[in-house]
């Protein structure tokens, strides 16, 4: 080790507690904020299948705790734990808890997770390295001290995997992988959501996250949008233009962004009622049924440079989210 990289390794960790990143920095390790959360979301067109599997790290006096989660469609099966002897390593990525059954190992390899009946066990195959120096929130990314950051790491990877429940015995090969990164103050008073990438043929993936941000008594609702278009990666964040909308009643989402050259319009829907996933109480050692999430919802993506579509495909396996945290 050279004689400056101790010092320099120690002020990156001790900016990282503060929530944000170095540019060009792993977001993937815990940062140690009150709530670190993992995320993966496998999907396989030919059979219509997918599978969400979700853990954080929160904190708590009493000793760190998991709020872990499987949801499978077709189906809509979900299993949902508060899992105590939570460790998340501030180094590497590395989480781990287990508890009366429930187990959870997650690492850059991938993630074994057992609820109750049901396992996954998924295993990282190829993934495409986020090529930008701020995450998926762009120059918030850099901000310290914000209640919520997010990062869509893996836009589109692949991944095997088998699952196993009752009435359930699934197995992938090659399958597409999407994977992000959430962490902060726990989850924001609202938020909105999506993710697809089964367009057909097309090498795409997009992904949308928005919600209130704060920042001491500064109170913004901000919207961010990345895709990814074979090998080009375009990501728009405030303070770029970006608008949100959302309708309960035929659950409906509609997200814009632009900047001088590129506008991107996003509309999604679900049909029928959601599965519901648990949001975390980091403090309180509890989960909440606050959150509503589509794993086979629809989400057409339009992307223009200089005023000319250079891609509008429809995915018909998109996940689609909207929530909200008790006051």
């Amino acid at each position: 080790m050279r004689p400056l990289d101790w010092p320099l390794r120690e002020l990156v960790a001790l900016y990282r507690r503060t929530g944000a990143d170095v540019p060009y920095g792993d977001p993937l390790p815990s940062h140690g904020t009150e709530m670190e959360g993992w995320f993966w979301r496998l999907t396989d067109r030919a059979t219509g299948r997918a599978v969400v599997a979700l853990c954080s790290c929160n904190r708590h006096d009493a000793g760190d705790w998991s709020t872990a989660a499987i949801v499978l469609e077709p189906g809509a099966v979900v299993r949902q734990a508060a899992i105590g002897a939570a460790v998340a390593d501030p180094r590497e990525f590395s989480v781990r808890a287990q508890e009366q059954g429930n187990y959870l190992d997650a690492n850059r390899g991938g993630v074994a997770l057992t609820i109750d009946d049901v396992t996954v066990d998924l295993r990282v195959d190829n993934t495409r390295p986020w090529p930008k120096a701020f995450g998926g929130g762009g120059v918030f990314s850099s901000i310290p001290f914000l209640n919520q950051y997010w990062h869509a790491y893996c836009l589109g990877g692949r991944a095997s995997a088998t699952v196993t429940g009752p009435g359930v015995d699934w197995r992938f090969d090659d399958a597409r992988l999407y994977c992000e990164r959430n962490w902060g103050a726990g989850f924001p008073q609202r938020w909105w959501w999506g993710e697809a990438h089964d367009f057909g043929d097309d090498d795409v993936c997009v992904a949308f996250s928005g919600g209130l941000l704060e920042l001491g008594p500064v109170k913004q609702e901000v919207t961010g949008v990345v895709v990814r278009i074979g090998f080009r990666v375009l990501r728009i964040t405030p303070p770029a233009l970006t608008s949100y909308h959302f309708d309960r009643n035929t659950w409906h989402w509609h997200i814009t962004a632009r900047t001088v050259r590129f506008a991107i319009e996003l509309d999604g829907h679900g049909v029928g009622e959601p599965p519901v996933l648990p949001v975390p109480i980091p403090h309180e050692r509890r989960n909440v049924d606050t959150d509503y999430e589509f794993l086979d919802g629809t989400l057409r993506c339009t992307v223009r440079e200089w005023g000319r579509v250079i891609y509008d495909g429809t995915s018909s396996l998109a996940g689609l989210e909207i929530g909200d945290r008790p006051a």
